[in-house]
């Protein structure tokens, strides 16, 4: 089967790879669309020391069942799914939050992931996509879920309502493209995304009519927000949330591109600011989403853009070198 493997840093290719033997317990899927992550790009970029040449990548996936040895599922259903595999017996599975389970494993990094025409699973990660859902919507339910989760868990947090709130977004990546719409669905109409690409600015704008500004060329004014989300995840981008997060509010921090670097003690301190981490998401939040996507809380999708899975090399060139203005490419083998 086709797989896009990545090779080496900077560097993915199409290579034949043997299809996916069916294991107990187990489904075949294959694959309709997946979408490029940033912890892809990160990957590509020889970043992510878990993720090693000779991976096929991929975790956000809409795929139909080809064969199954699950109980849960029959061939011919159309699915997404959650490409944690947790171990469901830890005391973080028992609570609810697979999502920290002590075991897991996952799709796409530990084993090869959707940038194929086929891939394994367990049974037990897979959730059903309505009739009415196309295979590219299905495909956002992983990055959407992890702005849904990032959400609902600020909320506990703020003073305020969130609709009440000045709200800052750094990043507008497929996350923070995600979350802005989210965003506004909730009812927030004071809404500022960061964004360094004019392209991804501009289609920012046209589809959740915030404010999206250049960082680097527009000063943010100290302490301005009630409620940050910080969607990179960078040595700067961490030194912008504090800076603009006002007292007694709330830090989001979703995005993982520096593993570590210094940020404002005194002013966290200080200022009484809550500073929150968030990773990925629990199969509640994945159905949620999928549901939530049904009903269209996420828009029209229309700035999403569809690449054929063998012109996928060109897909990482072209967001490595910023020349899309497309928050989310999706790959489909069938194009």
């Amino acid at each position: 089967m086709k797989s896009l493997v990545y090779t080496q840093p900077n560097e993915v290719q199409l290579l034949d790879r043997p299809a996916p033997e069916l294991q107990s317990e187990e489904v075949v899927l294959r694959i309709d669309a997946a979408g490029i992550c940033g912890s892809d790009m990160h990957a590509y970029h020889g970043h992510d020391p878990r993720r090693k040449p000779g991976l096929v990548l991929g975790h956000e996936f809409a795929a139909t069942i080809e064969s199954s040895a699950s109980s849960l599922w029959q061939a011919g259903q159309r699915v997404t799914g959650n490409p944690l595999i947790t171990c469901g017996r830890c005391s973080y599975c028992l609570q609810g939050r697979d999502n920290l389970c002590s075991n897991r494993t996952m799709v796409g990094m530990s084993r090869p992931g959707a940038f194929a025409e086929k891939m394994s699973i367990p049974g037990r990660c897979l959730i059903a996509l309505p009739d009415s859902m196309s295979s590219m919507a299905g495909a956002l339910t992983e990055p959407a879920a992890t702005a849904l989760h990032a959400i609902n868990l600020s909320m506990r947090s703020l003073v305020r309502p969130l609709p009440e709130c000045r709200v800052l977004v750094i990043g507008g990546g497929a996350v923070g493209m995600l979350a802005a719409l989210m965003l506004r669905h909730y009812g927030v109409d004071q809404l500022h995304v960061a964004e360094v690409n004019e392209l991804r600015r501009a289609s920012l704008q046209r589809h959740t009519q915030c404010v999206a500004f250049d960082p680097r060329a527009e000063q943010v004014q100290e302490s301005a927000f009630d409620y940050v989300i910080d969607a990179v995840g960078s040595a700067v981008t961490r030194k912008l949330a504090l800076h603009a997060v006002a007292p007694g509010s709330v830090v989001m921090h979703i995005g993982l591109q520096d593993w570590a670097s210094e940020i404002d003690m005194r002013k966290l301190t200080l200022a009484e600011i809550t500073l929150l981490g968030t990773y990925t998401y629990s199969m509640a939040d994945l159905q949620a989403t999928v549901k939530a996507l049904s009903r269209g809380v996420f828009g029209d999708l229309s700035w999403v853009e569809r690449r054929p899975l063998a012109d996928g090399a060109q897909a990482f060139s072209d967001l490595h070198h910023g020349r899309t203005a497309s928050a989310k490419i999706v790959l489909e083998p069938a194009l």
